[in-house]
């Protein structure tokens, strides 16, 4: 099916050239807007786009006065204005910008630091014990720490940003006049690391640049949106997502925390975010839980199926209609794109019911990172869309059902892993990048994904068991917070299908205030056998263990399945 463009989008060839075009063209939008707590007040500080460009001009400036012209320099905190004007003058200047995961122990931060030689860090004032530790051990090659916060002993964000401002004319002109090679590295990523030692993905300013102009051709952004950077930016989805954001004039708020996602989304009038699906299926939980609260189950159903129907004949009803669930989520969302990993099919269904579009995205960090979306026009249930513009996907050793590996090519793929040209060797064969993933296109031309190769049971008798389409529904059940399904080995050297649940402790509570944990077990077992029965019988769950204790996992709230895999095994 031949690719559609549904909206009008400039081309860009690098960030710097996509933030210039948004300071001229949306120059008194509002770009982000910071929370100032003082005391028991709180104030909103609004940044525009033309302040944001002279902010990364003047800290930029700065940083070539320091000597840091062509160096890298790491960025490590929370999502927050100065961890954006941070990576931009790395990228605005042509620094290479070394995004590191704030949640990292402090033995894995010093070995990314060592291993990208990065020779600053620019840090957040939450995490300076890992960096003095850091410092201490004398192992890096850091030669400056710059705090986001005025800290005793360190440079600050704001006193060099400042200092960046006075500059003359002459001195700022050598930062503001650098020349962007477009094609070399730019950011080095450390991919999320669900196995045992993350690699290092160089990605080039094109890469990126690409990549949101092919997101603008198929999706809705308006200079009129608030953004809620739920994402971290740490993350290549966080961070070319905010690049998204910036290319359309959308304001972004930052979140206080996942606690305070309902009070935020209300604050900021939110009208779109980007997420996990671990984040929007629990959104979408708690709207649930709040109709059945209000004893409206049965009603709103009901309306949904008048509104689907009255959709046929383009007769729109959905805001007034659920106006009241609507307002739970501060009344002014209207798109939600969800990626990472698979989406609960009827948690897509139900945004979309409720007249919230919502569409699903496919990327990896190594694609910089979507390399396929749903959008608008083009949905089906339990799909990730189409690729994008720009990028070609093909499957290929294809089994019987036609399920095989997906291979990618576009201007979207990275230049290889840093330091580790076996390893790129592996994925990237002429020109193809390997993604390990498995999936197939229907004959309409949509993909679906089915699960990681690295993931999938294979059992004795050769067929295949693609764990996530199990686990979506055993989490679907009130009481389980989340699960893993893993082939435990057995005596007749097969495995047997197994699923380790973590059940949530305030449904138990509530639903079943008398149950022991081994009451528990008996009735989420129940529930499995009933699940069971909608599979053939080589995809039933064979044995069942149940903790309150939560799975291991990345900081994208991914499960490390070999970690807990092996933590399994080993008790």
């Amino acid at each position: 099916m031949e690719r559609e463009r549904y909206f009008e989008a400039k081309e860009f060839k690098n960030i710097k050239e996509i933030i210039y075009n948004s300071a001229k063209e949306f120059a008194n939008n509002v770009a982000f807007i910071i929370k100032h707590k003082k005391e028991k007040e709180v104030e909103y500080e609004n940044i525009t786009y033309k302040k944001l460009l002279e902010d990364i001009n003047s800290f930029g400036a700065k940083l070539y006065k320091l000597g840091f012209k062509n160096k890298r320099i790491a960025i490590v905190g929370r999502n927050r204005y100065e961890w954006v004007v941070a990576h931009l003058a790395n990228i605005l200047g042509g620094i290479v910008s070394v995004p590191l995961d704030k949640e990292l122990q402090v033995d894995e931060l010093e070995s990314c630091l060592e291993r990208s030689k990065a020779d600053v860090v620019v840090f957040d004032e939450k995490y300076i014990d890992n960096i003095n530790e850091i410092k201490n051990r004398g192992n890096t090659n850091l030669q400056e720490y710059i705090c986001m916060s005025k800290i005793e002993g360190y440079k600050n964000f704001w006193d060099l940003k400042s200092e960046g401002e006075k500059l003359s004319k002459k001195e700022k002109k050598e930062y503001t006049d650098t020349k962007i090679d477009s094609y070399k590295m730019a950011i080095l990523l450390f991919t999320s690391g669900t196995t045992s030692k993350s690699k290092a993905v160089m990605l080039s300013q094109n890469n990126v640049a690409s990549n949101v102009y092919a997101m603008l051709l198929v999706e809705n952004f308006l200079p009129t949106d608030v953004n809620l950077a739920f994402l971290p930016f740490h993350h290549i989805f966080g961070s070319t997502e905010m690049i998204v954001m910036l290319s359309r004039g959308v304001a972004t708020a930052f979140p206080d925390g996942l606690r305070y996602v309902a009070q935020n989304l209300k604050e900021y009038k939110v009208s779109l975010f980007v997420g996990v699906p671990l984040l929007v299926e629990a959104i979408y939980k708690n709207i649930e839980k709040e109709v059945e609260k209000q004893g409206k189950t049965k009603l709103i159903n009901t309306a949904k199926k008048i509104s689907n129907f009255l959709l046929k004949f383009k007769i729109d009803i959905r805001k007034k209609l659920f106006k009241q669930v609507l307002d739970a989520l501060g009344g002014h969302m209207r798109f939600i794109i969800s990626g990472g990993a698979p989406l609960d099919k009827r948690v897509a269904q139900g945004f979309n019911d409720l007249g919230i579009e919502l569409v699903q995205g496919y990327g990896l960090t190594e694609t910089a990172p979507v390399i396929s979306a749903e959008n608008y026009k083009k949905k089906k249930s339990g799909s990730i869309g189409f690729p994008m513009d720009n990028v070609e996907v093909e499957i290929v050793d294809k089994d019987e059902n036609g399920i095989g590996e997906l291979r990618v090519k576009g201007p979207n793929v990275m230049l290889g892993y840093y330091e580790n040209e076996e390893e790129t060797k592996k994925v990237i064969k002429d020109g193809w990048f390997y993604t390990g993933d498995l999936g197939y296109f229907d004959e309409e031309g949509y993909l679906f994904l089915t699960g990681r190769r690295k993931d999938m049971i294979v059992l004795k008798n050769g067929k295949k068991v693609f764990p996530e389409e199990l686990e979506i529904l055993i989490n679907r059940l009130d009481i389980v917070e989340e699960c893993i399904v893993y082939g435990m080995p057995d005596k007749d050297n097969d495995v047997k299908l197994s699923v380790k649940i973590v059940y949530n402790k305030e449904v138990a509570k509530e639903q079943y205030p008398d149950a022991s944990e081994e009451d528990l077990k008996k009735i989420i077992w129940e529930k499995i056998k009933e699940i069971n029965k909608t599979f053939p019988p080589y995809k039933y769950i064979k044995n069942m263990i149940l903790t309150d204790e939560e799975l291991i996992k990345t900081t994208t709230k991914k499960v490390k399945r070999n970690e807990e895999i092996k933590r399994i095994l080993e008790k």
